[in-house]
């Protein structure tokens, strides 16, 4: 393996910043970044319990969240996310797992790493299975999930405006 999952600190907080960045200005979504998106700061966004309890409210579920760090140069190339329980817009739109690699590092296996790292964790949870979701037309995430073991449950149509493509792939991976 050339990552490791680390727990986000202040360690790497220019690079979290960076990441959000660089995947702004390649007009990417940042799934798995835990609201990285609509954050100022790294100690806002560090916040993640109180920040995303206030933005969800009711539909508020904790999240492990997980910076994929190239053990080589210790930088960081991707974000991964572990959200449980599935609410009922987790298990229809958006899933257990999100994540995300730098535009600049894909095409290495990151995104694959990054989840066969983080399966365990679900497991040491409780998980029996897991949930994920992606873009039809995102044909690297799907290749991802399917490689780690993912089966496709179902497409529905995206009437939240998650997708460029307008539907959602559901797989499940059984732990």
């Amino acid at each position: 393996m050339n990552l490791k999952l680390v727990r986000p600190d202040w360690a790497y907080a220019e690079q979290v910043m960076r990441y959000k960045e660089e995947m702004l200005a390649h007009h990417d979504s940042l799934d798995g970044c835990a609201g990285l998106e609509g954050v100022g700061s790294f100690a806002e966004w560090i916040d993640f319990e109180r920040r995303l309890r206030r933005r969800y409210g009711a539909d508020y579920v904790p999240s492990e969240v997980f910076l994929g760090v190239r053990s080589a140069d210790e930088k960081v190339v991707g974000i991964i996310d572990y959200r449980h329980p599935l609410t009922p817009f987790l298990r229809q739109y958006g899933g257990n797992i999100g994540y995300s690699v730098l535009p600049s590092e894909r095409r290495k296996g990151y995104a694959g790493e990054m989840l066969a790292l983080l399966l365990p964790v679900c497991r040491a949870f409780g998980e029996k299975r897991v949930l994920l979701t992606c873009d039809k037309a995102n044909e690297a995430s799907r290749r991802t999930i399917v490689g780690r073991g993912g089966e496709l449950e179902d497409e529905i149509t995206d009437e939240v405006g998650l997708s460029r493509s307008g539907t959602i792939q559901r797989y499940w991976i059984t732990l």
